[in-house]
């Protein structure tokens, strides 16, 4: 009997149109276009304008774009599944009213918070599901609104984020395409360096939380990028290791968009070149766990069928790790 394996089968995106540039950022913080794009490698981000808008309408549209574009019928759709850190809602699901207006109706949704990682491991959720033989086809989106989180009188948050959602489809497979291998981590010493203080259960929202800033996203710059880049590495070079793959085998490394320098350490590591490695954090910034999804949207015309992907994430709590997949169709 063959395997099933997972393939993602089709790809789909939006970004707002409203974009902040470095030069605009000036205005809010001490910094500057040279400063921000030598130590991030970002020159402008995305941000989400509009009354109401919030992570499902991102959601929504990266969804849409993806059942046009692969004349996917949505009511064929068995599951969906959000990846975000900046949910609508609290308690209500956002993945469950986004299937609801994109027409999935005889699908379930859940949310997955995992931070940066969220993609990451819900690439994990979908092939598991598709492998079982439970389910046949999961709609994967990673969508998040991080402008609606971030202190623009921080310096530290307000250069690195962006809003944006990204999204693909996981069927079955039987030529053995789709993914292959995973090593996912997770470390909670991470909660004390990459956090929003306010807003859960520990600290509920009142008046003074508001007035001392404490939700939105505090990060200890240097903390998470050492964890981030020794991380990174580690479990990329690891997919190499465990699967007999050289720099050679490797088409693509598709890793997450949180820093140009992380994502230049993670490639060294491993020894891709250069033009090999996915980069869209000039454009979008980090857009947290959309980053992913829209690597392979804006590259789907290059990859081929029979290409080796390896995908890494770095994300708060600490959360990381690293997917082998072979792409599965020719654009």
């Amino acid at each position: 009997m063959t395997k099933i394996t997972a393939a993602i089968t089709a790809v789909g995106k939006y970004v707002p149109d409203y974009i902040l540039t470095n030069k605009e950022l000036e205005k809010y913080v001490d910094t500057n276009d040279e400063w921000i794009t030598s130590r991030t490698g970002i020159k402008e981000r995305r941000i989400l304008k509009g009354e109401g808008l919030g992570t499902s309408y991102m959601a929504i549209k990266a969804a849409e774009d993806l059942l046009k574009k692969s004349n996917t019928k949505p009511e064929d759709i068995d599951l969906v599944i959000v990846g975000t850190a900046t949910p609508d809602l609290p308690v209500a699901s956002t993945a469950a009213y986004v299937a609801s207006e994109i027409g999935a109706t005889n699908a379930f949704a859940y949310d997955l918070q995992a931070a940066c990682s969220s993609f990451l491991y819900g690439m994990s959720t979908a092939a598991s599901y598709i492998e079982s033989g439970r389910y046949k086809k999961i709609l994967l989106i990673g969508a998040d609104k991080m402008s609606s989180i971030i202190d623009y009188a921080d310096r530290a948050t307000c250069i690195i984020f962006g809003d944006g959602a990204g999204a693909a489809l996981f069927e079955p497979n039987n030529e053995g395409l789709g993914l292959q291998d995973e090593y996912l981590r997770s470390d909670g010493i991470g909660r004390d360096f990459l956090r929003i203080e306010a807003g859960g259960s520990i600290m509920p929202p009142t008046e003074q939380t508001v007035k001392d800033k404490k939700h939105f996203v505090y990060q200890e710059g240097k903390t998470v990028f050492k964890y981030a880049v020794s991380n990174m590495a580690d479990v990329s070079e690891k997919m190499l290791t465990r699967n007999n793959l050289t720099e050679k085998d490797i088409q693509w490394l598709v890793p997450h968009q949180a820093n140009k320098r992380i994502i230049e350490a993670t490639a060294n590591r491993v020894g891709v070149a250069p033009e090999k490695v996915m980069m869209n954090i000039h454009k979008y910034g980090n857009t947290t766990s959309a980053t992913l999804p829209l690597l392979l949207a804006d590259y789907e015309d290059q990859l081929k069928k029979g290409d080796n992907l390896i995908f890494a994430a770095f994300g708060g709590g600490f959360t990381w790790g690293a997917i082998y997949l072979k792409w599965a169709y020719n654009s």
